[in-house]
């Protein structure tokens, strides 16, 4: 019995050669089948979840204007880029910045949601879209604001999608100053 040497791939032994490369194409095969799968795209589904988290987000801001319900929608090391004010990063810092909005009399908020990313590793997405806020000025009259906002999401290891990063500035133009 003949031992095949794989040194020796020359044109002479054109058997030893073919068997060479089919038992090399086989063992690519099952290397390429063996190795890593591509996670399974789930950005619609993932893009509709987050659209429906948003949606439930601008309810409950409607209806409850309860500052701890809306905080429920962040991460516990979340920003908040509020417009004219320092970055408010974690639940408590938000909650300090956002406290006064919600116990302001005439406060209402609703927003509307325009796009929605979602990364192809389906852990991060980013929104934006509009909102609408009144707020009552001192005299006790309506000041109705008009804006944009763009929050950034982070799937967490539930399955649920909470903001990590949330920015939002108004639409109207800044007020003249006072007249001295």
């Amino acid at each position: 019995m003949e031992i095949l040497d794989w040194t020796d791939l020359s044109e002479e032994k054109p058997m030893t050669r073919i068997c060479f490369q089919v038992c090399s194409a086989v063992m690519l095969a099952v290397l390429i089948a063996c190795g890593p799968q591509p996670a399974p795209d789930t950005r619609a589904a993932d893009e509709q979840a987050i659209r429906d988290t948003e949606a439930q987000w601008s309810r409950d801001a409607a209806t409850s204007k309860d500052v701890e319900r809306f905080l429920t929608y962040y991460t516990e090391d979340a920003s908040v880029l509020a417009p004219n004010s320092p970055i408010a990063s974690g639940k408590e810092a938000i909650r300090a910045t956002l406290k006064p909005l919600f116990g302001s009399p005439g406060f209402s908020l609703s927003f509307q949601t325009a796009k929605v990313e979602v990364a192809r590793s389906g852990d991060l997405a980013y929104t934006h879209g509009t909102y609408t806020m009144t707020l009552s000025d001192a005299k006790g009259n309506p000041v109705n604001d008009r804006g944009k906002y763009v929050t950034v999401f982070k799937k967490q290891a539930d399955g649920k999608w909470k903001s990590v990063a949330d920015m939002f500035n108004s639409d109207l133009p800044v007020p003249a100053p006072a007249a001295k």
